[in-house]
């Protein structure tokens, strides 16, 4: 998609404060010196069986790339692909109540939406919020001596994957679905408090995946500590055991020339960087001191915030684990 979306013209509009010319999370468009509107656009096919619960989980999924900008989300449109059968609407219904649920609880009106027939289910939302124009986080900016933290743990990837073969643990699923529901307003809000240099969410890229995006962006090298990184209940096991979805391969192979392990680092944990993320943390970079500040706010607020590596000048390989 980066590279269709390369060929592209460039747009020429003063007012598009980011486009997609620079793999941000959303778009930001300039209102007025004091106003500009976020926008982005998420969807997928079901990943729980719980109707209701997966109309939550595309919720909140749409909704964290407005945090991860700095904004706040403000109206949200539905899009909606259903077996065009006239059977199991209330399965329909179901998914709808739950992601106007989530968008209640962010405070974010559902308006409208659209809908066709597709035999194979999906679900999302288009979202604009609002933010200050001179608060906008972006995913360029991290500085060398940053340090990063992320505000989720990660294996919702690999935990869906061992669902789907019903081999997953009902502890290890619901640890997973809490994440997942759990919106990342307040550690966006609690974000916003610092000096935060660059931000993305960790999504369907797993960590490493958005982390590239965030090096190339600000012109930095990244070395993610992966001993401070954590992860869902059960996950490495079942990493172990071989519960691997495609998009995490598809992550390992895109991103095989800019990535160096340690030797010692396990292949169960390796995926685990890879893994990708349905409504993932949030990733940060800002100074050493404000990062362990920040961690503890979050902690305060019973969130797992955890710094996980830092920012070093650009080298080769673009990203290291150790």
């Amino acid at each position: 998609m980066d590279s269709v979306l390369a060929k592209l013209p460039k747009q020429s509009d003063p007012n598009v404060l980011i486009g997609f010319d620079s793999a941000d999370d959303a778009g930001v468009y300039l209102i007025s010196p004091d106003l500009a509107l976020v926008q982005t656009v998420d969807f997928f096919t079901p990943i729980v069986d719980d109707p209701y619960t997966f109309g939550q989980i595309a919720a909140a999924n749409s909704l964290s790339d407005v945090y991860a900008m700095g904004g706040r989300p403000i109206s949200a449109l539905s899009i909606v692909g259903f077996p065009n059968t006239g059977k199991n609407l209330e399965i329909l219904e179901q998914i709808l109540l739950g992601g106007h649920a989530k968008m209640q609880e962010a405070g974010c009106s559902v308006i409208g939406g659209h809908s066709i027939g597709d035999e194979e289910m999906k679900f999302g939302y288009a979202v604009t919020g609002v933010v200050d124009p001179k608060r906008v986080l972006a995913n360029r900016g991290a500085r060398p001596g940053d340090r990063l933290v992320l505000t989720k743990r990660l294996g919702t990837g690999i935990i869906a994957t061992a669902l789907k073969k019903q081999e997953a643990s009902q502890a290890s699923v619901a640890a997973a679905i809490e994440s997942m529901l759990t919106l990342n307003r307040v550690a966006g809000e609690l974000a916003r408090e610092f000096d935060i240099h660059a931000a993305t969410d960790v999504t369907g890229f797993g960590l490493l995946g958005h982390a590239r995006e965030m090096a190339l962006a600000s012109g930095v090298s990244m070395v993610i500590e992966h001993e401070h990184v954590e992860f869902l209940p059960d996950a490495a096991t079942y990493s172990h055991k071989g519960f691997i979805p495609g998009g995490l391969k598809k992550n390992a192979q895109f991103l095989s020339g800019c990535v160096e392990f340690a030797a010692s680092i396990s292949p169960e944990i390796r995926n685990l960087l890879f893994d990708p993320q349905t409504s993932g943390g949030l990733l940060l970079a800002l100074s050493g001191a404000q990062a362990r500040q920040l961690v503890e706010r979050l902690r305060e607020r019973g969130i797992p915030g955890q710094e996980i590596g830092g920012v070093v000048e650009k080298t080769k390989p673009l990203l290291r684990v150790e």
